[in-house]
């Protein structure tokens, strides 16, 4: 068994979500959650079809964000593995939605900030270990922080 580090690129201001699922049909299910979860939302999502033509699959509404999907998928290439990406949306708009598609196995993240996926590969293919979401923590938030939290969430209104 061989390790990989595979990095994602996803385009400025965009958002990633990373996931497993069982199914071709898949592709065109997550499109439906995502026009029907938040409609003004520019996405692409990649599916990489683990058997028969083991083609990467394709949906979206905006260029830019299929490519995107396609790419980081592709640079994956583990077996019923799907990528989303996306802008005019946060992950918190669809992720409930997307978790409840039947064919959805889990959910490895839904960031915007930086990620590398870690693959483990054998003579049979290759699967999702984990993932490294972001940075390492500075610290624990004094009252200060607190208060900035509690107001940044306010602003975007998540909160109260």
């Amino acid at each position: 068994m061989e390790f990989k580090n595979v990095k994602m690129e996803t385009p400025e201001g965009a958002n990633i979500i990373i996931g497993q699922t069982h199914f071709i049909k898949s592709v065109e299910d997550l499109y439906e959650v995502m026009v029907g979860t938040v409609p003004n939302a520019r996405f692409g999502i990649a599916f990489c079809e683990a058997s028969c033509d083991r083609l990467v699959r394709k949906e979206g509404n905006d260029e830019e964000m299929i490519e995107a999907a396609v790419r980081n998928a592709s640079s994956i290439a583990a077996g019923h593995t799907f990528v989303v990406v996306m802008k005019d949306a946060f992950p918190i708009n669809v992720l409930n939605a997307i978790k409840s598609c039947p064919e959805v196995c889990s959910i490895f993240c839904a960031t915007a900030n930086p990620v590398e996926v870690i693959i483990a590969e054998t003579e049979l293919g290759r699967g999702i270990m984990g993932v490294i979401d972001g940075f390492v923590p500075k610290g624990v938030e004094d009252e200060k922080d607190i208060r900035n939290r509690k107001a940044l969430l306010r602003k975007f209104g998540y909160k109260r």
